[in-house]
């Protein structure tokens, strides 16, 4: 299936929610729950981790954090055609009344020209849950246009850093400006309002091997010669450690972590439960109970 509409969702946590909840409610209760409505192409989540070390991307002299920044997460929601989008669309309210039960806010970003992979050594198209790699989003805001901040990671910087070896997947998400217009999705009580240095981002996916990786490569001479560049281009970032990514629709079809929740599907995996793949077993759990 081709995916020609992308967006890109950012997700914070409500604070009196712990986060050990949250990450249980949204996998295996939210998660389902999205993969289950029609005209879903794409559903994947990221998992952030607030308790990560200081070094996830050392900051050019001149550019800022991005204040007041913490996230818990972000989504990524694809769909074959603008049809597609509208069947789910007047599904969503279902999914979205569920929002307040843990978000305290959701943005829900655009990508016109969809997300960007330059290299992706990891496979990791339907990953659930943890793996061995070293993986950060990198939320970026212009220091100019952000025409110009698209143009530069798009074209010099994740181009260097994708044709290093220790790199092993780099994947861009040019999001469109965040619009404060007040349509979003009717989510009662959940913030959909973008600060100044938020409304206009470049999404960057890296991944490396090992944070001693990412560490190595941060002190390289490939990675030193951008710093003058991104202070040019970047006004300001933040960078988010991911804890897991969870796959619960690609190309159209349901992972077995849409159809049983991410951590059954992570059971299923670790017990080599083949019998729970059959399409037989599948099709119980796909079955729809004409009684309600």
């Amino acid at each position: 299936m081709t995916i020609t509409i992308n967006s890109y969702t950012t997700v914070k946590r409500r604070e009196r929610v712990p986060h050990a909840i949250f990450a249980h409610y949204w996998r295996d209760v939210h998660g389902p729950l999205c993969s289950r409505l029609p005209g879903l192409g794409l559903y994947i989540q990221h998992h952030f981790s607030r308790n990560q070390d200081a070094h996830l991307w050392p900051m050019a002299e001149g550019v800022g954090e991005i204040a007041d920044y913490e996230l818990d997460g972000g989504v990524e929601i694809g769909f074959k055609s603008a049809d597609q989008q509208e069947r789910f669309k007047q599904a969503s309210p279902l999914l979205f009344s569920d929002e307040q039960n843990m978000f305290e806010e959701t943005l829900a970003y655009d990508l016109p020209h969809g997300s960007m992979r330059l290299v992706n050594r990891l496979a990791d198209e339907r990953l659930n849950g943890l793996d061995h790699a070293d993986r950060i989003h990198v939320h970026m805001s212009p220091r100019q246009s952000l025409e110009d901040l698209q143009a530069y990671v798009r074209d010099k910087l994740a181009p260097t850093l994708a044709q290093d070896a220790s790199v092993l997947k780099v994947q861009l998400h040019l999001c469109a400006p965040f619009q404060n217009d007040g349509n979003h999705p009717p989510a009662p009580d959940v913030a959909h309002t973008a600060t100044p240095a938020r409304a206009e981002l470049v999404i960057m996916e890296v991944a490396f091997g090992n944070p001693v990786a990412r560490r190595r490569f941060f002190e390289g001479q490939a990675f030193k010669k951008t710093l003058a560049d991104q202070a040019r281009h970047i006004g300001s970032l933040k960078a988010f450690a991911v804890s897991g990514v969870y796959s619960y629709v690609v190309d159209g079809e349901m992972t077995t972590a849409g159809l049983r929740g991410s951590r059954a599907a992570e059971l299923i995996e670790y017990l080599g439960a083949i019998n729970q793949l059959e399409p037989e077993v599948e099709a119980v759990f796909k079955r729809v109970d004409a009684a309600g």
